[in-house]
């Protein structure tokens, strides 16, 4: 079966992201992967306060924390220490943290 052009040129996320921003393991590439695994804690943050009915500043209340900081967290959530995410995740959110390395 014969392609179509367009067909031929449909690139996977991968391929998109290894042409933009290079190879995994490059500087741009660990810089991107970094930030967008920032993104996920910040939402996986709000949706776990949303899924306990909690507004941003009852969370911030429960972890002594102004509503815009936890906005900002929930937004990017790459600006906190690992004791605020502790806090905000067990003693606001009643959850527990888990973390893996990967070498």
């Amino acid at each position: 079966m014969k392609l179509k052009k367009s067909e031929k040129d449909i690139k996977t996320w991968s391929e998109i992201k290894d042409s933009v921003y290079g190879k995994s393991g490059t500087k741009r590439r660990n810089t991107l992967e970094r930030d967008f695994e920032s993104f996920k804690i910040g939402l996986l943050l709000r949706q776990a306060r949303e899924e306990k009915k909690l507004t941003q500043e009852q969370l911030g209340d429960l972890v002594d924390k102004k509503r815009t900081y936890i906005s900002r967290v929930e937004n990017d959530g790459s600006n906190m220490t690992l004791k605020t995410l502790y806090d905000i995740v067990e003693k606001g959110l009643g959850g527990k943290v888990r973390i893996s390395i990967e070498l």
